[in-house]
């Protein structure tokens, strides 16, 4: 099966702000940033799977998306009591000990990496044996990374050396074995 996986566009929320998933505005541009993915996107998917998060939702919308499925596992990383405080403003001593281990180390409340990608992987365990041919996944940059670490079977702290931007597509192919996927296009 052929799987597409977008990102949300920009969001009305500077880089300074944690954000996981917490419900924030897109981006005035949202109008004109959807017209990427209209035009380098096909239409005719099976199924779109998409994040419950209303950046997500608001562009499977624009993009007049057909039998869209809300999917909970395509969520962004639960930051927990950090959600929409400023990277800055959060206590130090909590802030190094998480990103000393990101992987294993929970933000306060929140989820920790590893978690996220167990969360992606069962769901991608489960897609795969699905009979669609043609499937597109809206998400957010962690859930991404975390597919590509089940992509490529890379450790999860090795993930923050793909760069996930907006306006990229990511092209893969899964199939019923797990050593017959592979990548067919980064755009």
């Amino acid at each position: 099966m052929e799987v597409y996986v977008i990102r949300h566009t920009p969001v009305a929320v500077g880089k300074d702000t944690c954000y996981g998933q917490s419900d924030v505005s897109l981006a005035e541009s949202f109008p004109k940033d959807f017209t990427y993915y209209e035009n380098q996107l096909p239409s005719d998917f099976d199924v779109v799977y998409c994040s419950p998060l209303k950046r997500c939702t608001d562009l499977a919308s624009a993009l007049k998306c057909e039998k869209i499925r809300i999917e909970n596992a395509l969520l962004e990383m639960n930051f927990g009591d950090w959600e929409n405080k400023k990277w800055e403003d959060l206590n130090e001593a909590e802030l190094n000990n998480w990103m000393a281990d990101f992987v294993n180390v929970k933000t306060p409340n929140g989820e920790n990496l590893l978690e996220l990608a167990e969360r992606v992987k069962l769901f991608l365990d489960e897609l795969r044996n699905q009979q669609h041919k043609k499937v597109l996944l809206i998400t957010h940059s962690g859930v991404i990374r975390c597919i590509w670490s089940y992509l490529l079977e890379i450790p999860l702290q090795n993930i923050f050396k793909f760069n996930v931007d907006y306006f990229q597509v990511l092209l893969f192919n899964l199939q019923v074995e797990k050593q017959l996927d592979s990548i067919k296009r980064i755009s």
